[in-house]
């Protein structure tokens, strides 16, 4: 079993005077709102202004998920490997400056050139970020004590449900109020504030387990194996599988439950995400606050089960109060299911394995989600909306089943597994 991790001062990080005492959290997460705006403004900017210069062109349009999310299975195991090789601090800062250099390139191509490279902006980022986001994991699992994991990824959660409910209007606000132009520097900005929040932090700490960097194959297939040989990691394999397609299904047919089931324009769609990201902020709160009394899997099996129960009253409801009930039940419970992923990831992974076990996993929700979506439309046109809903329910409780393996007392080789 491996040892406890240190803190850069030699000790476990504790609370002390709260979370945001620790350097390293208070960085990272600064870092993360610096880049959640420039994220929201591009995602949002580039959206409206591709959708105003091709008439709303669905080609055009899905060109912008694919370029999002392509490197998301692409480089997820390349760039896991390689921050597994790196040191995070260093890692996270050059990804923010390279990000920041391709976003003004883009915009000076922009300028004098043709208005298609506004998706390389977004191409280039969501590479980087498979490199930079295993690293954030790697610091946290270095400087922030096992008891305190679950209360940082509760407030990452959290984070995330703000920018879900202000990044949209923070996007579109500055796309029409100062153009596409503006809100490309803007992004560059945020990325190269990201960089400099996290250049102030103290220079990373030698790690002898760090793998020595000779064979990349030799490193990916350890990391492979690493997942395969933890009975917890591969049950969090399968939990992500299902957990993916269930979301993926239900994603595209949230508009056809408000015309359909509701009866309502689809405008209101946007109350029922409102009211979702609303509870998911609420959420956070809750879970930072109880992170405390409840184990990760507990956390996650609760999150997967409320999923069920919500996914399946949205598939049947007509009555638009119980519709937003159920909305924000759901987004009350979602920040159960993030919390307690990232969290038993990080307290049953070895630190110099982390980069390549998020690498493994997170295509593993990407793709299935992916999947799903794809077949959504033609599971409605085979079914109807209540019984693709009813198969999304279905999944997420055989994904919630998977997990019960992980309530059994754990053996002391179960808790950390080495490759």
């Amino acid at each position: 079993m491996a040892k406890p991790e240190q803190s850069s001062a030699g000790k476990p990080s504790r609370s002390g005077g709260g979370l945001l005492s620790n350097r390293f959290v208070r960085a990272i997460l600064l870092s993360n709102v610096l880049l959640q705006l420039g994220i929201w403004i591009r995602n949002f900017a580039i959206l409206l202004y591709v959708t105003d210069k091709t008439d709303n062109d669905p080609y055009y349009v899905s060109l912008i998920s694919i370029v999002e999310f392509a490197p998301i299975f692409i480089f997820s195991v390349i760039g896991g490997t390689f921050a597994d090789r790196w040191k995070p601090k260093k890692t996270m800062v050059w990804c923010d400056l390279l990000s920041a250099v391709s976003v003004f390139v883009v915009f000076l191509t922009f300028i004098y050139g043709s208005w298609h490279a506004i998706f390389f902006a977004t191409f280039v980022s969501a590479i980087l970020s498979q490199f930079s986001q295993p690293s954030a994991m790697k610091l946290f699992k270095q400087h922030v004590s096992e008891e305190n994991l679950q209360r940082v990824m509760a407030m990452f959660q959290s984070l995330m449900a703000v920018f879900m409910i202000i990044g949209p209007m923070i996007g579109t606000f500055v796309y029409q109020r100062y153009g596409i132009e503006v809100s490309i520097m803007v992004m560059g900005i945020m990325f190269l504030l990201s960089a400099l929040v996290l250049s102030r932090l103290p220079r990373d700490t030698e790690n002898r387990d760090l793998p020595e960097a000779k064979n990349f194959r030799k490193e990916l297939a350890d990391g492979l194996r690493y997942v395969w040989s933890s009975k917890v990691l591969k049950t969090l394999a399968l939990t992500f599988a299902a957990a993916g397609l269930a979301v993926g299904l239900i994603q595209p047919l949230g508009i056809f439950v408000v015309i359909e089931n509701l009866g309502k324009g689809k405008d209101f769609l946007q109350w029922l995400l409102v009211a979702n990201g609303a509870a998911m902020l609420a959420g956070g709160g809750l879970v930072m606050a109880v992170s405390r009394k409840i184990s990760p899997q507990k956390l996650l099996a609760l999150g997967m089960a409320a999923g069920s129960f919500c996914t399946f009253g949205i598939g049947w409801s007509t009555n638009v109060p119980l519709t937003l009930a159920l909305h924000v039940l759901n987004g009350l419970f979602f920040p159960c299911i993030h919390t307690g992923i990232n969290t038993i990831i990080l307290k049953h992974t070895e630190q110099s394995f982390v980069g390549r076990v998020m690498g493994v996993l997170n295509p593993m929700f990407m793709g299935m989600m992916v999947i799903g979506m794809s077949g959504a439309g033609a599971m409605k046109e085979a079914l109807t909306l209540p019984l693709v809903y009813m198969v999304s329910t279905v999944l997420f409780i055989l994904g919630t089943l998977v997990l019960v393996p992980l309530f059994k007392p754990a053996r002391s080789e179960d808790t950390l597994t080495s490759a």
